[in-house]
């Protein structure tokens, strides 16, 4: 491990707005679990980022919603080091960083606790032995469900077209609802998003992939209510 990674380890392990539950904790009774709003302090809708990588987007969000409260979940603490410290050079009290895998959510958030999800440039996880890893699979999509709010909204932003034709697909198959689809959302110039800031709050990986000419594509839609 570089000297670099390993001293923000460390120093995440005293920042107030990272919780780093072993797996232990976070199966057994997490402390937050149903109780994230007594964490900051409030009764502002939560909104999570999975794989939220260095924190670009739950700190630009934060910037932007001072009106809600937001949670980058990441395995990866070194990278969501730089945005835990931006907050709280910038002094958000609304946004805070979680270290977990992501397949463990329904024990770190209960029932109908979270308002929105935004799962911005993950792996597409195109080999089909790891389409279980893939965020948008009928699995992941269940676990949400049981977390979100009945008229919650998960938003998809990826450089795969495989991953965005897949989620598509699937949502399609499943019947949820599909709020909104664009497969280039900076190519085309008369394309005005219902989503606020979509084309403004800009990831590391989004700029290092549109740099590459991969276009960015968007999804927003809504699990149908049984």
């Amino acid at each position: 491990m570089g000297k670099n990674k390993a001293a923000r380890f460390r120093e995440n392990t005293i920042l107030p707005n990272v919780i780093q539950p072993t797996r232990e904790q976070a199966i057994n009774d997490f402390q937050y679990k149903g109780k994230w709003n007594e964490f900051f302090g409030n009764d502002k809708p939560i909104v999570l980022e999975l794989g939220c990588g260095k924190g670009e987007y739950s700190v630009g969000l934060a910037k932007a919603f001072p009106d809600k409260n937001f949670i980058g979940i990441d395995i990866k603490g070194a990278r969501f080091w730089f945005g835990a410290k931006e907050a709280i050079r910038d002094n958000l009290k609304n946004v805070a960083f979680l270290r977990t895998q992501i397949e463990l959510i329904e024990n770190l958030f209960a029932e109908n606790e979270v308002s929105e999800i935004w799962i911005t440039f993950p792996d597409p996880q195109i080999k089909y032995r790891r389409t279980k890893h893939r965020l948008t699979n009928p699995e992941f999509l269940e676990k949400y469900k049981h977390i979100l709010k009945k008229d919650g909204i998960i938003h998809l932003k990826t450089d795969s077209e495989y991953l965005h034709g897949y989620t598509l697909g699937l949502l399609q198959g499943l019947g949820h609802h599909i709020l909104t689809a664009h497969h280039d959302i900076y190519g085309a110039a008369e394309y005005q998003p219902d989503t606020p800031l979509l084309k403004d709050i800009r990831t590391y990986y989004e700029d290092l992939f549109s740099s590459k000419g991969k276009t960015i594509t968007y999804i927003k839609f809504r699990l149908k209510d049984e």
